[in-house]
């Protein structure tokens, strides 16, 4: 797809909220958009519009293995509550045998480039075989510009060359308090861990609770640098999505 054509979405939603632009994309997409949820705050907002709109936008989710507890008792709870089929993605049990078997259980903690191994095992290879399936051409995130100085570039609608398909981030210029806002006006599920002091929550060994004064994501991978603190899902024009400097 052309970035003339993405120029022509993001000028088509220009004005539009969250849920317009969720609207919007299931018409532009019809069957083939779906949204990946990590059960996430936003996550959790988005599937709520989606449902209280009843549009025909698939979810899935990525299982890494390690999860938290509380994620695993989000999905069965979003799952009754709107009666959803939430398709649930793995990764191949032969990667992860081989990993484990060269690198060790906790490999993630031996060195960036260890933690990204895991991560694509994980994460990145599941999502791409979905996104890849030649049955999407979008799909759905909760990323947020202000969630980390490599997401303050994102747009509502943008390309993702990486997988060939056109990215939608409804929230993208959402706040945390928005976010808060529309869960506690809607009455909708969140992870129980947010109420425990964690803002971001990914996988059990990878995620803590964050300090007072911490950015909310200071709690993920805590023991790398912050410009290294992404999994390799976000990525725009085949790079991880940062702050343009002046020069750029």
């Amino acid at each position: 797809m052309s970035m003339n054509q993405i120029d022509k979405f993001l000028s088509a939603t220009a004005n539009f909220n969250a849920e317009e632009i969720l609207a919007w994309a299931s018409t532009q997409f019809g069957s083939r958009i779906a949204l990946a949820s990590s059960f996430g705050a936003e996550d959790q907002v988005m599937t709520d519009m989606i449902a209280s709109q009843n549009l025909p936008i698939a979810i899935f989710t990525l299982d890494t293995g390690r999860l938290p507890q509380e994620t695993y008792d989000l999905i069965d709870a979003t799952r009754q509550r709107y009666n959803l089929d939430i398709e649930v993605l793995f990764p191949d049990p032969a990667d992860v045998e081989e990993m484990v078997r060269q690198c060790g259980v906790n490999c993630f903690r031996k060195s960036v480039e260890l933690r990204k191994t895991c991560c694509n095992v994980r994460k990145v290879k599941p999502l791409g075989r979905r996104v890849n399936a030649k049955t999407l051409d979008a799909w759905v995130t909760g990323l947020r510009r202000e969630q980390a100085l490599m997401r303050s570039g994102a747009q509502a609608v943008q390309w993702d060359q990486a997988n060939g398909l056109v990215k939608i981030n409804p929230l993208v210029d959402w706040t945390d308090q928005q976010v808060w806002s529309y869960i506690r006006k809607h009455d909708v599920a969140y992870n129980a861990l947010h109420d425990r002091g964690y803002p971001s929550i990914g996988c059990l060994p990878c995620t803590r609770a964050v300090k007072p004064g911490e950015h909310p994501r200071a709690g993920r991978w805590w023991w790398e640098q912050p410009e290294q603190k992404e999994c390799g899902l976000h990525v725009v024009n085949g790079e991880l999505v940062r702050k343009k400097t002046d020069s750029e």
